[in-house]
């Protein structure tokens, strides 16, 4: 009888004999031990991703924190003002050196009066109407209807009529649509004129000179802050004080010397 040798198994189709695995071998896929330098590698890659998120996730933190904020910043300026202007009202504002304001505020819209807050008050816009004989509440209701016709997006703080009338359409705390770039920290005042000449009639020219001195003693402003819309974009506005350089000098003059009038006024209260 015909012997095995160990550790053989014998084809029988071939005769041949096959070697057999042996039971001790390694297998050729079995995991390569891990060396003390793969081990730090892989610890200092998990570090990494821990830091990585944790700095994502501060990152996010803090932009929601600044928002809020931000934004609890705006809720109290907004506060103030309108507790300013409900709580003070007309006489108030006339015992400090303003004109009569006749508060007309715009309906809330997207294109005359977008509720957007005014963080901080730096200058005060003049401009005129650039529409001869239209008094303070036509211009007002003009911006009222944009509401509706979504003609264009323009709107004013106050408009000073041809009687001297002032109206106010936005509150001081938000911003209107008439400075440009300068809309979120200018207020903004449109002047109705007479004739094409764009030149403010006595009446019209002294109540400017009133609200705008009375507003730039209520946000600590000077005559120095007063702007023209021309002095913001180079357009021809307010048309008669950009074509006649010492009329504007002469109405900043007069603003200044007004200020110091409310100051005084405003001591003795």
């Amino acid at each position: 009888m015909e012997q095995r040798k160990a550790g053989k198994k014998t084809s029988r189709k071939t005769g041949k004999a096959s070697v057999r695995p042996s039971q001790s071998g390694r297998s050729a896929f079995s995991k390569k031990k891990k060396t003390k330098k793969d081990r730090v590698r892989e610890r200092n890659f998990h570090v990494f991703l821990f830091l990585a998120g944790f700095f994502v996730v501060l990152c996010i933190s803090g932009f929601f924190l600044y928002r809020g904020y931000r934004e609890r910043q705006q809720q109290e300026w907004q506060r103030v003002v309108s507790e300013q202007e409900s709580e003070s009202g007309a006489e108030q504002w006339q015992a400090e050196g303003a004109p009569y304001i006749d508060v007309q505020l715009l309906t809330p819209n997207e294109y005359s009066r977008p509720q957007i807050p005014i963080e901080q008050i730096k200058y005060i816009a003049i401009h005129y109407t650039a529409n001869p004989g239209a008094g303070a509440m036509d211009n007002r209701n003009y911006f009222e209807n944009l509401a509706t016709t979504h003609e264009t997006k323009v709107s004013s703080h106050f408009v000073v009529g041809l009687n001297g009338e002032v109206v106010q359409c936005i509150p001081t705390s938000e911003m209107s649509y008439a400075t440009n770039e300068r809309n979120v920290d200018t207020l903004s005042i449109e002047c109705c004129h007479v004739d094409e000449t764009g030149a403010f009639n006595e009446m019209t020219y002294d109540s400017v000179v009133k609200l705008t001195a009375w507003l730039c003693t209520r946000f600590g402003l000077t005559e120095e802050n007063v702007i023209r819309h021309y002095d913001v974009t180079g357009k021809n506005c307010p048309k008669y004080y950009v074509e006649n350089p010492e009329a504007w000098e002469q109405m900043k003059a007069d603003i200044a010397a007004q200020i110091q009038e409310d100051y005084i006024l405003q001591e003795n209260l």
